[in-house]
C-alpha cells in the first residue's frame, strides 16, 4: 500500500472520527467549524484521487475491475457529499459515507485483480460510464440520508429526541432532501441507461443481462417512488424502504453482476 493510499485513509478516517464527536457534542470549541471539517474530508478525497488516478491509468491500459470501480465510486460519493455540504445539511452523512470510501481504498490497494481495457473508448461510452458513476454515487447518497432519517424518525416515534437526534436537521429537512438527491440521481439513472443502450450488441454475449435487468428494476422502483411521492404523498417509512429497495437492485446491477463475471466465473 503506497503513502497516498494510507494518508488518504488515514485523513478519512479522523474525519469521520471527528465528525462522530461532534454529533455527540464533545468536539472541542476550536474544531468545531464545519468548513474546517469539510476541507479536511476534501484532503482525504485530494490524496484518494492522486491514488486513483495512478492505479486506473496505467500502461497496461484503465483498469475496470471491481474493486477500481468501488474505489471510483467511493471517490465520487465522498466528493459529492462534501461539496454539498457547503450548502446543505448533510455533512453528518460522512460519518458513515468517508469509512465506507476509506474501504474501498483498503480493497483497491489490497487485490491482485485487474481488468485492463487497452482500446480507447467511444465518447459517448465513456459519458455512459461518467453517468453511471454519478447516478449511482448520488442514490448511495441518498440511502444513508434516508437510513439517517429513519433512526431519527424511530426515535422521535419512540419520544426519545435527545442525544444525536438534537443535531440533526428538522425531519422536514432531511425528508426534501431525500426527494432531491433521489430525484436527481433518478434523471442521471436515466440518461446512463439510455446512453448505454446504444451499445448493446448482444446482452448474453456480452454478459449485461443481469447488470441491466437489475438496473432497470432499480429504475423502475425508483421512479415508482417519485410518483409516489408526487401523488399520493408517499414519505416517511414508505419512502425509506422504497429507497432501500431500489438502491440494493442497484448495487447488484453495478458490482454484483460485476463480482460474479470477474471473480467467480473468471476465477
Amino acid at each position: 500500500m503506497v503513502f497516498t493510499d494510507l494518508a488518504g485513509i488515514t485523513v478519512y478516517l479522523a474525519v469521520a472520527a471527528l465528525l462522530a464527536i461532534r454529533l455527540a457534542g464533545r468536539l472541542p470549541e476550536n474544531l468545531d467549524n464545519k468548513r474546517l471539517l469539510i476541507a479536511l474530508g476534501l484532503l482525504g478525497v485530494l490524496l484518494h484521487g492522486i491514488s486513483l488516478y495512478d492505479s486506473l491509468f496505467t500502461p497496461q491500459g484503465t483498469d475496470i475491475s471491481v474493486f477500481s470501480v468501488m474505489s471510483l465510486v467511493g471517490w465520487a460519493v465522498a466528493l459529492l457529499l462534501l461539496i454539498s455540504a457547503f450548502g446543505k445539511p448533510v455533512l453528518n452523512l460522512a460519518i458513515i459515507i468517508l469509512p465506507v470510501a476509506a474501504l474501498t481504498l483498503v480493497l483497491r490497494s489490497f487485490t491482485d485483480h485487474h481488468l485492463y481495457l487497452e482500446a480507447k473508448l467511444p465518447l459517448g461510452l465513456e459519458a455512459h460510464i461518467m453517468l453511471s458513476v454519478l447516478a449511482y454515487s448520488l442514490l448511495s447518497i441518498a440511502v444513508v440520508q434516508a437510513i439517517l432519517l429513519w433512526i431519527q424518525e424511530s426515535h422521535l416515534h419512540n419520544r426519545h429526541p435527545g442525544g444525536f437526534i438534537r443535531l440533526l436537521a428538522p425531519m422536514e429537512t432531511m425528508e426534501r432532501l431525500l426527494f432531491q438527491m433521489i430525484g436527481l440521481g433518478f434523471i442521471l439513472l436515466t440518461v446512463a441507461l439510455a446512453s448505454g443502450a446504444f451499445y448493446i450488441e448482444d446482452l448474453l454475449a456480452q454478459h449485461l443481462v443481469h447488470k441491466t435487468v437489475l438496473s432497470v428494476v432499480a429504475w423502475l422502483l425508483f421512479g415508482a417512488l417519485l410518483f409516489g411521492h408526487w401523488r399520493w404523498g408517499w414519505r416517511g417509512r414508505v419512502a425509506i424502504r422504497w429507497t432501500l429497495a431500489g438502491f440494493v437492485f442497484l448495487m447488484l446491477a453495478y458490482f454484483g453482476s460485476k463480482t460474479v463475471v470477474e471473480l467467480i466465473l473468471a476465477g
